[in-house]
């Protein structure tokens, strides 16, 4: 193991009743503040505790309504839920049930194309369908909430499971940091001369797994598509150049930035895919807060 760190020291009790099971009004949650001391401020005051000049970096993917509904030839019920595009008719999925799924087994989706198993690894099924799945899943497909919430999915949920600056499509969870942002907010940063700008990654079901090993080290976190533009770079330099703070919102970012860091605080344009997973005693290199 790596010192004493252990994955129980970071078990803490939270009651059942006090995870929500609905989204609140966004824009409306409560934002901890920790500078010297700890105080509590309603996230809209989020424009008034950074300074003009800094650059606010935000997670631009979109959720797919990666949820699906399926039957076995025998008629029993599947639950698909696709995880990674690998080609227009072809994702990488999670089948529940999935014990006795095997290589070959046809399913037929609901509203849409049947499927063929091609292949069983760790867990997930490789499904080629007879035709893109992509263009029917507004229509047919279900949003995938998170596992700590236990209810079935609502209309609202569509709307509400994205965040107001979702633009690209491949996440299969959203990056939750960024669901209190509101129009109005991103306005009021923008007029105090905080700069904006975009990463994309794609967040997968890793995000959910537990850390089931003893060690922390020993965890492996699944990895996850990533995409940091040009413009992005540059914006981090400049701010750099000017003094400003670089501000990640949400560890989708912090992850992403960490993975194309090119050292004194800069990035790297790049595309790819990463599986760094931060744990006490990781040395920052993008010096974001």
């Amino acid at each position: 193991m790596t010192g004493a760190l252990r994955t129980a020291d970071f078990d803490y009790h939270l009651a059942p009743e006090a995870i929500a099971q609905h989204p609140g009004t966004r824009g409306e949650s409560r934002l901890l503040v920790v500078d010297g001391a700890t105080v509590e401020r309603p996230f809209g005051a989020l424009p008034d505790l950074l300074d003009p000049g800094d650059l606010l970096v935000v997670n631009d993917t979109r959720v797919i309504p990666a949820r699906l509904r399926a039957r076995r030839p025998t008629g029993g019920r599947v639950e698909i839920l696709l995880v990674e595009r690998v080609a227009p008719a072809e994702w990488w999925c999670l089948l529940r049930p999935g014990r006795r799924m095997e290589r070959g087994r046809r399913l037929s989706v609901d509203g849409g194309p049947a499927a063929r198993i091609e292949e069983r690894a760790e867990g997930r099924f490789r499904l080629r369908f007879d035709e893109p799945i992509g263009p029917l899943l507004e229509t047919i497909g279900g949003v995938p909430l998170p596992p700590y919430i236990d209810r079935p999915a609502a209309p609202r949920d569509r709307e509400r499971y994205q965040t107001v600056y979702a633009a690209k499509q491949g996440a299969v969870a959203a990056p939750t940091a960024g669901l209190h942002f509101t129009p109005a907010i991103l306005e009021a940063l923008d007029r105090r001369g905080i700069e904006l700008a975009r990463i994309t990654l794609h967040v997968g079901l890793g995000t959910f797994r537990p850390v089931k090993t003893e060690d922390p080290a020993a965890h492996s976190m699944d990895s996850e598509r990533f995409d940091v533009q040009a413009d992005t770079a540059e914006a981090v330099a400049d701010a750099r150049r000017r003094g400003g703070k670089v501000v990640a919102v949400g560890t989708t970012v912090v992850r992403t930035l960490e993975s194309v860091a090119s050292g004194c605080g800069l990035i790297e344009a790049r595309t790819g895919r990463t599986e760094l997973f931060i744990r006490p005693g990781y040395e920052f290199q993008s010096r974001t807060v």
